[in-house]
């Protein structure tokens, strides 16, 4: 195999190697700087390519599947479902540059939209709140459960929605440590911190919906309290449907590639109905942990379901008790974590379930505008390559989806938010185009500071530029996502818990010396609550099984580079040297070109993907590489200059 083909690193710091790694050729140094985000790239439907042959079908990526953003003309014209600049000072007291609190105006103009215009409207009757140009304070979290509505400013420098979270907002329970959010300890009648996760942050497009079940809670927990049983009307251990074996196949209600899931022979299915939105979720076995090359491990297995997908219902049968679902599934579905013949984990049976999203938010965007977490007591330049926690109370996210769907996020500039600023949590068919995201004030303990796709389906990223960021990641079962165009100082991050058949191309990765997770100076680990390591972070990083099984579990399969432009700084102004260079090369990991394959080293799984970043994978040790394709995208018939 020629070094083009190889595609991982070679490096002039010959120490780097062990000795089981393959030499090869000195590297490019003084590799040019990124070339920008591609914002002209044409995605519409037209451009998109049928699927490749052995590779997943990302045509039908982003909003809607695969449709236009919305434009002007898809806005209701009704006067009552927009919602001006001037109305929002008149009747909402929300007025820019006076330093004033404006979190319950917005929210009550958001309300009202819900209240007066959601349940008539559509994806091509939009509701719209225009923001004024200059700084609106928020200090608690907005809620954005109004369908089909956009939020959009004068220009993503011209409106800046600052957040100054409030006692009520900022987490007030902390690991012992101090380092992280306690989310187990932050607790409230049967309720837990951790049912808010990812956490909370400036804008939440999430149902407010309260289960029956918990509404006694609700009504008497106090105010930071609260929003700990919002949303669990979705909740999949209250919403969720147990399922059955299929016929002939003792302990699987579905198997990968079907299509038709069987559910319990007794039970309500009512809210399963045709259309409708369901989460197939599949219960961890030992056995599946085995596949990954997660045990043997010192880390508690955990009854739960890492793989997952949300589907469109086509059709109920209700004689039958079965679902027919819009697509394929990707994996095998398990009755229990006990029915393929694992042993149970930790000694419970835990079941797979069809969880419907009873109440999903669907058409929502944001356009236009920016927004801070304004912290006073730290210094911003103090966060510049520090993967550390500067202040774990205000761990505050941007905009969190969850339970929602074909919604966006366009023209939008993030500085210095307390976490993640764009992160999902059970979302699909997400368009995140044309941003500008700069700083964290949190990227250490716990997962803090991502780009984050998590749980997350379907969905296109896209010419967005990201900057002083921990990671960009798909983790915890993501899949059938596009990553193309964007531009990245920090790495493409498979994170783990079988997130698979994701497309990363056409992006500029340009990874600084800075930055790694040695590179701390308060709060400083992984997602896991381990310390950090000594090691690099590379363009590329993957989740190996006895490694994620800590926080998660193995990255899964099929997920492809093809065509980035990614280089590694390796020293203070050293050189920045190419990473897997061939452009015409398809690489695909965890794959051995018919199934699941983890990386390995001479036969034996690696155990990190941690100082291991440089080894050749390809011939049969985890990274297929054995396909190739002369045009510049996978995804897009056209790339234009790309």
């Amino acid at each position: 195999m020629s070094w083009k083909h190889r595609g991982f690193l070679a490096l002039a710091v010959s120490s780097a190697l062990t000795a089981s790694a393959i030499a090869l050729p000195a590297p490019v140094a003084g590799a040019a700087p990124g070339a920008g985000a591609s914002t002209s790239l044409d995605l519409s439907s037209g451009n998109r390519r049928a699927a490749v042959s052995g590779l997943y079908d990302w045509s039908k990526a982003g909003y809607r599947g695969g449709m236009n953003l919305p434009g002007d003309g898809d806005i209701n014209s009704s006067q009552t479902c927009q919602i001006t600049p001037q109305e929002l000072s008149s009747q909402y007291n929300v007025k820019p540059n006076d330093s004033a609190d404006d979190s319950a105006g917005l929210q009550a103009a958001i309300d009202a939209i819900k209240s007066s215009c959601s349940n008539s409207a559509s994806y091509t009757k939009l509701s719209l709140i225009t923001l004024p140009a200059g700084e609106l304070v928020v200090t608690r979290e907005l809620h954005v459960d109004a369908d089909y509505l956009v939020i959009r400013g004068a220009g993503m420098t011209a409106t800046k929605v600052v957040y100054r979270p409030d006692p009520n907002t900022l987490y007030d329970t902390l690991t012992e440590d101090n380092s992280d959010w306690d989310e187990d300890g932050m607790t409230s009648g049967s309720g837990k911190g951790g049912w808010l996760w990812p956490g909370r942050g400036l804008f939440r497009v999430q149902s407010r919906g309260v289960h029956s079940s918990y509404q006694s809670d609700f009504s008497s927990a106090p105010a930071n309290r609260k929003d700990i049983f919002e949303g669990t009307v979705n909740v999949h251990w209250k919403s969720g449907v147990k399922l059955r074996a299929k016929p002939g196949d003792t302990g699987f209600s579905a198997r990968t590639g079907d299509r038709v899931v069987y559910l319990a022979s007794s039970g309500s299915i009512s809210t399963l109905t045709a259309g409708s939105l369901v989460n197939i979720r599949a219960a961890n076995t030992q056995k599946f942990y085995q596949e990954q090359q997660a045990l043997p491990t010192t880390f508690p297995l955990l009854n739960m379901h890492m793989r997952q997908q949300i589907f469109t219902i086509a059709s109920v049968n209700t004689s039958q008790r079965t679902i027919t679902l819009d697509k394929p599934i990707e994996f095998d579905v398990p009755v229990t974590s006990t029915s393929d013949g694992s042993p149970a984990i930790g000694g419970a049976t835990y079941d797979s379930k069809a969880a419907p999203l009873v109440d999903p938010v669907l058409g929502v965007g944001f356009e236009n505008f920016g927004f801070t977490q304004d912290m006073p007591n730290l210094n911003r330049a103090e966060a510049i390559n520090n993967y550390g926690n500067m202040d774990p109370r205000a761990e505050m996210h941007g905009i969190v989806f969850k339970w929602a769907a074909d919604s966006w996020v366009r023209g939008m500039k993030a500085e210095m938010t307390g976490s993640h600023p764009i992160v999902t949590e059970e979302a699909k068919n997400l368009q995140i185009v044309h941003n500008e995201l700069d700083g964290s004030w949190n990227k250490g303990k716990g997962g803090n500071g991502y780009f984050r796709g998590s749980r997350v389906w379907d969905s296109l990223y896209a010419g967005n530029t990201s900057r002083n960021l921990r990671h960009f990641t798909f983790q915890w079962s993501a899949s059938g996502n596009v990553v193309i165009g964007n531009d990245f100082d920090s790495d493409l991050n498979l994170h783990g818990g079988w997130e698979r058949n994701n497309l990363f191309e056409l992006n500029t990765v340009k990874v600084n010396y800075g930055h790694r997770s040695g590179n701390c100076r308060a709060n400083c680990g992984d997602e896991g609550g381990g310390g950090p390591d000594d090691s690099n972070w590379f363009p590329i990083w993957w989740g190996a099984g006895r490694k994620a099984v800590k926080w998660s579990g193995a990255s899964g399969y099929r997920n492809v580079f093809f065509n980035n432009t990614m280089t590694k700084q390796l020293a203070t102004n050293g050189p920045f040297q190419e990473y897997y260079p061939d452009k015409q090369r398809i690489y695909i990991f965890g794959w051995n070109g018919t199934g699941y394959k983890h990386l390995d080293i001479g036969g034996t799984p690696i155990a990190d993907w941690a100082k291991n970043e440089q080894r050749d994978y390809t011939g049969g040790h985890g990274v297929d590489a054995t396909k190739t394709d002369s045009a510049k995208s996978l995804f897009l018939k056209s790339a234009g200059g790309k």
